[in-house]
């Protein structure tokens, strides 16, 4: 049958809402088809109940440090069904404001539940329905990676999604994996209570972004408790009782590791299986990311994909972009409307928080620029002494010729807040001078940034508080 409707969207996520935001702004009817819960990943299992453990945790933290200076505050036992219970009414109540009544308040904007498979290039099958449209965007996002391991399929094991789902935490927790899921989860079931095993294959955590802030949170995670391997590779899992036993080659030997529960935390892989891309023509990576160009067109005119299904920096904001740009491409043909993320902030929810924006070192002189840098670390901020959160680094990534601020990459408290500052500056190609002439309040983390750049040309140690 022919669809009623100018655009259909295989998803509810962030993207496919964003996309369907904007395209009901152009006055467009969009059709929305969704296998499983409306939402997508990051209000049901991802950023938001993950975020809501962590910062629940952060509360746990500071009560411990509350003691530490005489506040007569300490970390009690842990209601686990009050704190589930918690994170399960943000998501609700994020759910119904943010898309069930978005859903029931916006027209031309109509749900489908189903799942959805090409049959041909631009006609859909949904159960028995066959639906047909000219325009169409997959913003299917993504699942846990799962990898090959020998031993896996007969374990009990978690994923990201799964692991937030627990209504009690295990006593003990390995975890296979050393990049932002590893590392989120794993200090926060740290803090909770569970003693934290992280198992990485190459020689740091978080090895896609840069050095110093990578090494600097991969330290202040030890001095949490929390055990981290490097340059492991898995040879087996099995279980061993009451325990998982994960089995490595690391530091010219054959370890074992063992836990209560084993979490698998290596990345996202697209959720394109079964949606009938190969019957589309829809041309995919060797991962199987749908492969698109600045514009978000597929291999196959008439047919968009945004958000994780296409790979790259799968971050809910991201995400939401791209299906704008894909929205606009489809409807405003000739807006030149493309995706650029040089200059899109992303951040990791460890204590200090990981946060980066723009060119890391290597790329920027991959790039072509004469590279020049500064970090300094956080002790360097005042009000990190005021807070007690000492521990991090902020580095800045300039141009030596013209003073241009390239990139900032930081790991320190509210780095997430500290970044979008950075962010403006990339973004309008400001100079490492208009950083320094650009007064922050004091005391505030935010003043990091200025004493960054100042660092460039002077030196710190001989700068008061308060000095020009």
């Amino acid at each position: 049958m022919a669809n009623a409707h100018d655009i259909v969207i295989l998803g509810s996520g962030s993207t496919a809402f964003a996309a369907a935001l904007r395209a009901q702004s152009l006055g467009a009817s969009v059709l929305m088809i969704e296998k499983g819960m409306l939402g997508g990943t990051c209000i049901n299992w991802g950023c938001i109940p993950s975020k809501t453990l962590i910062h629940s945790a952060q509360f746990y933290q500071e009560a411990s440090l509350g003691a530490r200076i005489g506040l007569g505050l300490a970390a009690g036992p842990i209601d686990f069904a009050r704190l589930t219970a918690h994170k399960d009414m943000v998501v609700r109540d994020l759910r119904r404001s943010k898309y069930l009544d978005v859903l029931r308040d916006v027209p031309g904007l109509t749900l489908l539940q189903g799942t959805a498979r090409f049959v041909a290039p631009h006609q859909l099958a949904v159960g028995e329905k066959t639906i047909s449209c000219e325009k169409i965007l997959i913003a299917t996002g993504g699942v846990p990676r799962i990898i090959n391991i020998p031993g896996l399929q007969e374990l009990d094991y978690l994923t990201s999604q799964s692991a937030l789902l627990l209504k009690t935490f295990p006593p003990s927790l390995l975890i296979v994996g050393g990049g932002v899921i590893a590392l989120e989860l794993g200090q926060m079931f740290q803090r909770l209570g569970t003693q934290v095993t992280i198992i990485e294959h190459g020689p740091r955590v978080l090895p896609s972004i840069e050095e110093e802030p990578a090494l600097a949170v991969q330290q202040l995670l030890r001095e949490e408790g929390i055990e981290i391997v490097l340059g492991a590779a898995i040879c087996g899992v099995m279980r061993r009782g009451e325990q998982t036993v994960v089995e490595v080659e690391a530091a010219g030997g054959r370890h074992e590791f063992s836990a209560a529960r084993l979490l698998l935390a290596v990345g996202t892989a697209p959720a394109s299986a079964g949606i009938g891309l190969e019957l589309a023509g829809v041309a995919v990576d060797e991962r199987g990311f749908v492969r698109v160009d600045e514009q978000m067109r597929t291999t196959v005119p008439g047919i968009w994909a945004a958000g994780d299904v296409i790979g790259g920096m799968m971050i809910a904001t991201v995400g939401a972009r791209e299906g704008i740009v894909a929205v606009d491409d489809m409807l405003k043909p000739g807006c030149g409307c493309r995706m650029e993320y040089l200059s899109v902030p992303m951040a990791i929810f460890t204590d200090p928080e990981v946060a980066m924006v723009g060119y890391g070192e290597a790329a920027a002189r991959a790039a072509g620029f004469q590279v020049v840098t500064n970090t300094i670390p956080a002790s360097a901020i005042p009000k990190a002494h005021v807070t007690g959160s000492t521990g991090g680094v902020i580095k800045m990534v300039a141009d030596a010729v013209t003073g241009r601020l390239l990139g900032v990459h930081l790991a320190t408290s509210h780095g997430a807040e500290l970044i979008n500052e950075a962010a403006l500056a990339v973004r309008f190609k400001l100079t490492i001078e208009d950083l320094v002439n650009t007064l922050h309040v004091y005391p505030s983390m935010g003043e990091g940034l200025r004493l960054c750049a100042q660092g460039f040309n002077r030196d710190l140690s001989k700068l008061s508080c308060c000095a020009e």
